[in-house]
């Protein structure tokens, strides 16, 4: 089969929280009927557009795909193992909570028995935009209950202002809530597990107010040193396109790579690839083919398929994502230049 890119149809997802325009990144979707919170660009119900497996599901394709397509990190998968959104939010979401692997495998089974540990990329964000995560310093479970019960638990939650270029990571078991007045792009495993802690006293469509889940939230809440927050990544120029390494987990690493000029990229057996178009249009090659790419869109590259040519009409900004075959790794070529190791440290969640 031919390993050339393949293009994903993103799925939109309606939210109490969401907003009626998603411009820049859809353009053609303004004034909408109803407000939208998310773009799944990898959902299992995303379609391809072209390839050997265009019109099928994610989902679907998955389970045909050869091995080294997948790459040697995902290569036991028996689901995707990446859920990448947009995320659009015009008012706070809930405080919540996500739980770790091993909480979900033994009481989530039903929900796909996986944990939820991610990270946002801020696309866009307005002035005194923030994202709320951690535990502030010195709250305990009887703290943070009392909070819940007194109708201000956002207050114990660490602030923190954000803009557009800045990423965060959220590991399982952090408390956190988003803020209005931003576009995110969120990495994480594919997990749909969220324990909703306090929702500001909203109501849902159905003019009920949305259900809590403090007691499976209260077995997960890490309440020792927090884990999560402002990443920092490390920029290089290796060549006429600058790579901005953002993190690496066990689960996901991600590369932001900028350029105005044609550059070359190389995939290897190790892992598929995710590529986000967060910015610019141009063409894509690979072989003899091209294909025209453009702001929102998601490409799944294939492990191990080679080289590929990108031609930006102007500047482009590609979020690359995988699942890393050892996370130490992602920056071992990083370690040869003169760069700090509690520097690299930040990089790498194990």
């Amino acid at each position: 089969m031919d390993a050339a890119p393949a293009r994903l149809e993103p799925i939109f997802t309606p939210r109490i929280w969401g907003a009626r325009s998603l411009a820049p990144l859809y353009p053609e979707m303004t004034d909408l009927a109803e407000p939208i919170g998310e773009a799944w660009l990898t959902s299992y119900e995303s379609r391809f557009v072209n390839g050997p497996f265009a019109g099928e599901t994610l989902a679907h394709a998955w389970g045909r795909m050869p091995v080294e397509w997948r790459g040697e990190s995902a290569a036991r998968e028996k689901d995707f193992p990446l859920l990448v959104k947009f995320i659009f939010p015009n008012d706070r979401l809930s405080v919540q909570v996500h739980p770790e692997d091993s909480y979900a495998a033994k009481h989530e089974i039903a929900a796909g028995g996986r944990g939820k540990t991610e990270m946002w990329y801020v696309v866009s964000a307005e002035r005194d935009a923030a994202v709320w995560i951690g535990l502030r310093d010195g709250v305990t479970r009887e703290s943070f209950r009392q909070a819940i019960d007194d109708g201000n638990a956002d207050e114990l939650i660490e602030r923190v202002p954000v803009a557009a270029g800045d990423a965060i990571y959220c590991p399982a078991g952090t408390v956190h809530y988003i803020g209005p007045g931003l576009t995110l792009c969120e990495i994480q495993e594919y997990s749909d597990l969220t324990y909703r802690i306090f929702d500001f006293n909203r109501v849902g469509p159905d003019g009920k107010p949305r259900t809590l889940h403090l007691e499976k939230a209260f077995d997960v809440i890490r309440f020792d040193e927090p884990r999560g927050g402002k990443l920092v990544p490390i920029r290089v120029k290796p060549g006429v396109a600058d790579e901005t390494y953002i993190v690496a987990c066990r689960h996901f690493a991600a590369v932001l790579v900028e350029s105005r000029f044609p550059f070359e990229m190389q995939m290897t057996p190790s892992h598929f690839e995710v590529q986000i178009i967060l910015e610019g249009r141009g063409k894509l090659g690979f072989g003899f083919e091209e294909y025209e790419y453009s702001r929102g869109q998601a490409w799944f590259f294939p492990a191990g398929s080679g080289e590929y040519r990108i031609k930006p009409i102007g500047r482009s900004k590609i979020l690359r994502t995988y699942v890393p075959l050892n996370p130490a790794d992602f920056a071992g070529h990083l370690q040869s230049q003169i760069m700090p190791r509690s520097l690299l440290s930040k990089l790498v969640h194990l």
